[in-house]
């Protein structure tokens, strides 16, 4: 408590007001994903539409494969049904030293469509995914036939057209790489899927053509992410593998030789996603020490605008860290707020309000924006967009924009549990209010450690919807951060497949 005391001493106005920036500084992440949402609604007159027209390359399709036995058929069937010319598609499948029935299904496969199906296999793998594309690419490479080559995933399912729509950019010779909107498409969906398929209204459908917009894309999709042959030569006919974030590295590197890249929101791609924590935790732990990489490696871009490319832009580089760096910016947010709690409560008290305010402006605007993005994902996930920062964040957000209609609320189910509203109860609801930004990542955090002990994992599903899915990815990027600055093993964890992925 002396330092407090201390430090409402200091300069007093200068301590308490850098103090009330920093819990203002919490709701930055939010506006610039606010502008960046408002950025979508330019896309209809800045987009590449215009500049496309028919274009059928040969296209080789690569499909990393390591035990992908309860998937690789189906997706080998539904590639070669594509509305896509018969003579102009290929499919190697790379298999990375499989030990189940892959390699059997495979050899089959190219044994029925000689010519159009090509095994590749690897002896010695386990090196993770970048070294497997390589292993195929450099084959491919070495003929003349390939055009451009679809790099995949071993599960997804492309939609009939969804080729066709993305060579059409191709006729742009300033394009170098195109991607597609993935969605989540496991059937039956769980609470999980459901949290994912509304996440990626926002992480795609929205901020990728946001990023179409100010002419730099973050991140060409790990699972539909198709390069002319110039381009693939261009940054070295090779994937990055000093990284967990190689389709990322790809995109910046495309964009660093002077070719665009292209999202096209109209060509999608289903993908069966995780449906426990476990499984979104080991995959988006690698994303996000990836995307910390990606910040290191790329450190001499960043808000330094240049005529040769867009990723110096300011605003994306804002778009990077302000999501990078959310966690950052809940635990300011929130040991600021407790500080100021016993420094200066009535300030404290009004800087809590104008932070919420914010946050609600914001969370109403995109979360309305993302449900009419996508509207049938809206229809099956609408409750979890609604829920995606938490009940706890969103009783808040409720009492910010009706504070009269929510404290009676309170009060009564106060009354209703017998809790008298004295002054202690009241300042210890309030406190546990300022804290709730960073103890929201610590409640998620709990989740993931109930869900595999038996008899407490049923409260895992609960956990989350009470602290939130946002900061449950929270709490995965600031375990990247620890992961990284402490040199951990850049294990590459493969998410399992079940092949129940479907096309809506």
């Amino acid at each position: 408590m002396s330092h407090l005391i201390y430090f409402a001493g200091l300069p007093g106005l200068i301590g308490r007001w850098t103090l009330v920036v920093l819990v203002l500084l919490g709701a930055l992440p939010l506006a610039v994903a606010t502008y960046q949402f408002a950025l979508v609604g330019m896309h209809a007159r800045r987009n590449h539409y215009s500049e496309t027209a028919p274009r059928l390359p040969r296209v080789a399709v690569v499909i990393p494969a390591w035990n992908e036995a309860a998937v690789i058929g189906t997706s080998i069937d539904r590639l070669l049904q594509l509305d896509y010319p018969r003579d102009r598609l290929r499919l190697y499948v790379v298999d990375d030293a499989s030990t189940d029935e892959t390699p059997g299904i495979v050899r089959s496969k190219a044994a029925e469509h000689p010519g159009r199906v090509v095994h590749l296999r690897r002896e010695t793998g386990g090196e993770g995914k970048a070294h497997t594309l390589n292993h195929g690419l450099s084959e491919i490479l070495e003929e003349t036939w390939m055009e451009a080559v679809l790099i995949m995933d071993a599960d997804v399912v492309y939609e009939p057209d969804s080729l066709r729509k993305m060579t059409r950019h191709f006729a742009d010779p300033e394009v170098g790489a195109v991607t597609a909107y993935i969605k989540e498409g496991s059937r039956p969906k769980n609470w999980m899927n459901r949290f994912i398929a509304y996440e990626y209204i926002t992480a795609q459908a929205a901020a990728r053509r946001s990023q179409n917009v100010l002419g730099a894309l973050a991140c060409l999709a790990g699972g539909a992410q198709l390069h002319t042959r110039a381009n693939l030569e261009a940054i070295g006919g090779q994937i990055d593998t000093t990284s967990l974030a190689e389709d990322t590295f790809t995109t910046f590197r495309t964009q660093l030789v002077g070719n665009r890249v292209v999202f096209d929101g109209n060509a999608t791609v289903w993908a069966e996603e995780p449906n426990d924590i476990d499984g979104l935790w080991k995959q988006r732990l690698r994303w996000a020490r990836g995307n910390v990489q990606v910040s290191l490696r790329f450190k001499h871009l960043w808000f330094r605008p240049t005529s040769d490319h867009h990723l110096g832009d300011v605003r994306f580089g804002l778009f990077w860290f302000c999501l990078l760096l959310l966690p950052v910016f809940m635990i300011a947010a929130s040991a600021s707020l407790v500080v100021l709690f016993f420094v200066d409560f009535p300030l404290s008290w009004a800087t809590f309000r104008a932070l919420w305010i914010l946050n609600a402006i914001s969370y109403v605007f995109i979360t309305s924006f993302a449900l009419m993005i996508d509207p049938q994902t809206a229809r099956r996930t609408w409750v979890e967009g609604i829920l995606f920062p938490g009940l706890i964040s969103f009783s808040i957000i409720l009492y910010a924009c009706f504070p009269k209609l929510f404290r009676w609320a309170l009060l009564e189910v106060m009354d209703l549990f017998d809790i008298t509203a004295t002054t202690p109860v009241t300042r210890s609801i309030i406190l546990f209010s300022y804290a709730w930004l960073a103890g929201a990542m610590l409640v998620a955090w709990t989740a993931k450690l109930l869900e595999p002990k038996r008899g407490w994992r049923i409260l895992s599903p609960p956990l989350v919807y009470i602290a939130g899915y946002g900061p449950l990815l929270c709490a995965v990027t600031f375990t990247s951060y620890v992961k990284e600055a402490r040199g951990a093993e850049m294990k590459w964890d493969k998410t399992e497949k079940t092949g129940k992925v479907e096309a809506a």
